[in-house]
């Protein structure tokens, strides 16, 4: 057995459908994706550790890579004998199956998972077809009217209009409480294949709500019941009654989280 991995934090590659949870933080009143992982780390090293997440996904919502490192409770570093390359096996022996650990690395213990992080990614999925699917439900917004590939590139169009560094105050649920409401959107991008449309947007950070509400603005286009260039209308505005409606949460998945080279996983 290897010699025993100290002097740092650990961080983790997680994915895990939300479905059946209250979102990603610990929460007094159901089930979240951090007390599941609390739980297994302490199975799994033998004492309670501190998990600290990338960002705080709703009740809900998915995630195909959601970052976070974990410590002995109480220090900034964690000492195990596990091997790092089975560590992800061994915490899936101890977590329920739609949860599950993907990958693992050794980082600095002034390393943070969430104000590390340079960019993330999510990718909204909707699922365009009259007749429902069972297997796509609570993993995509089912959206029964046709959209055409005029009113897709019209999506498209608008979506556009959400690169570049703005005020997204318009995009953000009322009653949010941030220092900043200024986000830089590098890639907005909507596709189609067969029946399903995905919006995939990567930003610096992202404010509560916003994919779901620029989801929901980017369905009022495909309706006509907007326009393409009224996006930096909606933006300038800086009120919310101006966007589109907040899209379901079981469409949303955080796809990437991207950290300075030295600590990708």
């Amino acid at each position: 057995m290897s010699a025993p991995q100290t002097g740092g934090k650990l961080l983790i590659a997680v994915r895990y459908l939300g479905t059946n949870y209250c979102g990603y933080q610990v929460q007094p009143n159901g089930p979240t994706v951090q007390a599941e992982l609390n739980a297994a780390a302490e199975a799994l090293f033998g004492f309670p550790c501190d998990i600290v997440g990338c960002s705080r996904t709703d009740s809900g919502v998915h995630a195909e890579c959601f970052c976070a490192t974990v410590a002995r409770q109480g220090t900034d570093c964690l000492t195990t004998s596990i091997p790092t390359e089975r560590i992800p096996r061994a915490f899936c022996r101890h977590l329920p199956p739609d949860i599950a650990v993907w990958a693992a690395r050794w980082v600095p213990s002034s390393f943070h998972a969430r104000y590390d992080v340079r960019e993330k990614e999510y990718v909204y999925r909707i699922h365009n077809r009259h007749e429902r699917d069972p297997f796509l439900a609570d993993r995509a917004w089912h959206v029964p009217a046709p959209i055409g590939d005029a009113q897709l590139a019209a999506m498209q169009a608008a979506a556009a209009q959400y690169v570049g560094t703005h005020d997204f105050a318009a995009f953000m649920a009322q009653g949010s409480s941030v220092t900043s409401t200024v986000r830089t959107v590098t890639r907005a991008e909507v596709a189609r294949e067969g029946d399903l449309i995905t919006f995939r947007v990567a930003a610096d950070g992202f404010l509560y709500n916003m994919v779901r509400i620029m989801t929901g603005t980017l369905l009022a286009v495909a309706e006509g019941k907007c326009a393409p260039d009224e996006i930096a209308a909606m933006l300038a505005s800086r009120d919310r009654a101006q966007a589109g409606i907040t899209a379901p949460a079981c469409g949303l998945y955080l796809a990437r989280v991207v950290y300075s080279p030295e600590y990708c996983i």
